[in-house]
């Protein structure tokens, strides 16, 4: 087992991170920027290191200061977290360079899996089902034209490299494609570095489901269910909730093995997501995978009671996966909402400022990942979300009674948050019944 660990991170993943090394006797170091010195995980870490200045590229996406940083502190692993360098295979193969563990897949995995087009082509192989889209690469918007055709319309336009909902765009007519593929190719390029992309058939109204899955180096894989994301603004998600509403038991079922497939497909290891697109018909389609913990692994762990950051940690140091398939119980029902510093009266316009006063609820079945206090400033230079609110209970109903009650009892002053736009949500009455889909907060809320 690993005697130190850097986490390559900040805000409530490096506490979280932090904590679950702390349990396992496994000391920490953190790193920040000029705008973190007061940040939580700075406090929390068993030493503290600044990597640079406020904007992320001088410091959280400055890979050589990280890893001399792990260097001087004689750390022998390093934690990405999610965001940041976490899916990043350049990163990842200079930590192996570097004979620094990365708690995380191969940097061999992360090229393979995060480059959409070889993915799906990776899947098809696999049988994984797909939906219907190019093969190869597309470069320019006449040769794409003409795949949308032959697919028909509706399309999605994907940057091949992209992600976060970047890269993309829906086009429902071919007199719109050409200048919605060249956008969106622009927006890849300036994100990604990369103009490669692809065109797929656009499903209407789908829910988004992901599957957690475990793979160690032993080829052992499995998964711990799903986690329903389908309440999302902009390719952004904002709930998450296990299980989903839409799966009955044989689809389940299915979409858990083809997880697993898709997983043993890439030779995966460590914890990964794959994520799947469910049409109203029940036909399920895989959309990627994930090379890294997500923002909302909490949900998994309430319904498992499985640790995954320590799970991720012990397959990185080389143990073998504590759980086979048959282990895995998923009983009752969680949900994550996001709080994020933005004003939803603005376009959702992050609002970076000073907490003045803070309430923080408790309670059976309740869970609270933040890295933010009284006093605290939130900088302007990185993701708004602030605060994980999560809820445990028996079913779905119970559930939503629950953070419900809990959501009204959160107090963050000082910053404008989305708290008030998440608890319309929670009162809903579409919401309620279960009949979500990600088109849900365009269609009930004109956002």
């Amino acid at each position: 087992m690993f005697n130190k660990i850097l986490i390559a991170n900040r805000g409530e993943i490096a506490v979280r991170i932090i904590r679950a090394c702390r349990e396992m006797g496994i000391k920490t170091v953190a790193v920040y920027s000029e705008a973190d010195k007061d940040a939580l995980h700075t406090q929390l870490a068993d030493e503290a290191v600044c990597i640079g200045k406020a904007q992320a590229s001088d410091s959280y996406l400055n890979m050589e200061r990280i890893l001399c940083a792990t260097i001087a502190t004689k750390a022998d692993a390093i934690h990405p977290g999610f965001g940041f360098l976490s899916e990043n295979s350049r990163f990842a193969s200079l930590c192996e360079k570097c004979n620094i563990a990365f708690i995380g897949p191969t940097a061999d995995i992360i090229e393979k899996t995060g480059d959409k087009s070889q993915a799906r082509n990776t899947m098809i192989e696999a049988g994984v089902p797909v939906v219907p889209g190019t093969k190869e690469p597309i470069f320019d918007a006449k040769t794409g034209e003409q795949y949308a055709d032959s697919i028909g319309y509706p399309v999605m336009i994907k940057a091949a490299l992209g992600g976060g909902g970047k890269g993309m765009r829906v086009v429902r007519a071919k007199e719109e494609f050409e200048s919605n593929f060249n956008n969106a190719q622009r927006e890849a390029v300036n994100g990604f570095g990369d103009n490669s992309m692809y065109i797929e058939k656009y499903v209407e109204h789908p829910k988004h489901v992901e599957f957690q899955i475990l793979a160690d180096h032993y080829g052992n894989v499995i998964h711990l269910g799903e986690r329903d994301c389908s309440i999302q603004r902009r390719h952004q998600k904002m709930i998450e909730e296990s299980p989903s509403t839409a799966l009955d038991e044989a689809t389940r079922k299915a979409m858990g093995e083809a997880a697993v497939n898709a997983a043993k497909a890439v030779k995966y290891r460590n914890a990964g997501t794959v994520e799947f697109l469910l049409d109203n018909k029940n036909n399920f389609y895989f959309i990627e995978i994930n090379t890294r913990i997500q923002v909302e692994h909490g949900v998994t762990e309430l319904v498992t009671g499985i640790d995954l950051i320590k799970e991720q940690i012990k397959i990185a140091a080389g143990e073998k996966l504590s759980y086979a398939q048959e282990d895995v119980v998923l009983r009752g029902a969680a949900i994550e909402i996001r709080i994020n510093a933005e004003d939803p009266s603005k376009n959702f316009a992050p609002c970076p400022g000073t907490i003045k006063d803070m309430h923080i609820p408790g309670g059976n079945g309740i869970r609270i990942d933040t890295a933010v206090y009284t006093g605290y400033t939130i900088p302007p230079y990185y993701d708004s979300m602030i605060m994980k609110v999560m809820a445990y209970d028996k079913d779905r109903e119970s559930l939503i009674k629950k953070i419900r009650s809990v959501l009204g009892e959160v107090i963050i002053e000082g910053v404008t948050t989305n708290l008030d736009f998440q608890y319309d949500i929670l009162n809903n009455e579409r919401f309620i019944s279960g009949d979500v889909n990600t088109d849900f907060i365009s269609n009930e809320f004109g956002l």
